[in-house]
């Protein structure tokens, strides 16, 4: 697997994008129901503080998504089933956090397993390249989380899946944010990203051992440690030891 294809551009997120986050937490939370008219461009624009331009565009990334629907001299409605129609993690403060921990633990723990059961030297070679610059930006004290992203979607494209690594860029984005947390404005500092860090190196060795056990065990005391660091306590019971090797 080519490096290039597991790079990740970080950027900002546009005001449209943070505009239809806000208007889909509101739909997912009942604020509007299915079927229910949304407010006018005019009231939205007014609400958020932004162009009536950014919230049309808004609307249009919520329609091409499933959960709304325009009608001509009405306006937008919410769609009748949107759940169904749209995946897309919000984290919605402690709770949504803790949410995406939960389901990064269960994904990232099986994807190292098989991972160690199928790498290969170019997958280790991706993922050594991965934490060289994640040190890379310990010594400068700069954010590493792209990196950091890479280094979980190299250990993807080790299982030789496809789905596995077409899932795993699908949800690249939203995991990015709860990695992202531990490198920027965290009240530790770079402490927190160093001790990810050596959690890496540990997963790093398992799969490289071809061990899934292993794998599967430091891919849970990783995301077990990561969760902790951003003030989240994932449940006792979650995951456990693999059976077999």
């Amino acid at each position: 697997m080519p490096l290039e294809t597991l790079s990740r551009i970080h950027r900002p997120p546009r005001l449209s994008e943070e505009v239809s986050a806000e208007l889909e937490a509101r739909i997912q939370r009942g604020d509007y129901a299915p079927g229910a008219q949304l407010p006018t461009e005019k009231v939205l624009a007014e609400t958020f503080g932004v162009s009536r331009a950014v919230v049309r565009e808004a609307i249009a990334r919520l329609k091409a998504d499933g959960l709304i629907e325009t009608r001509q001299g009405s306006g937008a409605f919410v769609a009748a089933n949107p759940k169904s129609l749209n995946f897309r993690l919000a984290p919605g403060g402690e709770e949504g956090l803790l949410h995406i921990f939960e389901l990064r633990t269960l994904i990232e723990a099986t994807v190292a397993e098989l991972a160690a059961r199928r790498r290969n030297d170019d997958d280790l070679a991706a993922m050594r390249d991965a934490l060289r610059r994640m040190d890379e930006a310990l010594t400068s004290e700069i954010d590493g989380s792209e990196a950091d992203d890479d280094f979980h979607l190299a250990i993807a494209a080790a299982t030789h899946n496809q789905y596995v690594l077409r899932l795993a860029e699908f949800l690249g984005r939203q995991f990015s944010e709860s990695r992202r947390v531990a490198w920027v404005d965290h009240p530790r500092g770079m402490e927190s990203p160093r001790e990810a860090q050596r959690e890496h190196y540990v997963l790093l060795d398992a799969i490289a051992a071809g061990n899934p056990v292993a794998a599967r065990n430091a891919a849970h005391v990783h995301l077990r440690g990561a969760a902790e660091r951003v003030g989240i306590a994932l449940p006792a019971d979650l995951g456990g030891n693999a059976a077999g090797k």
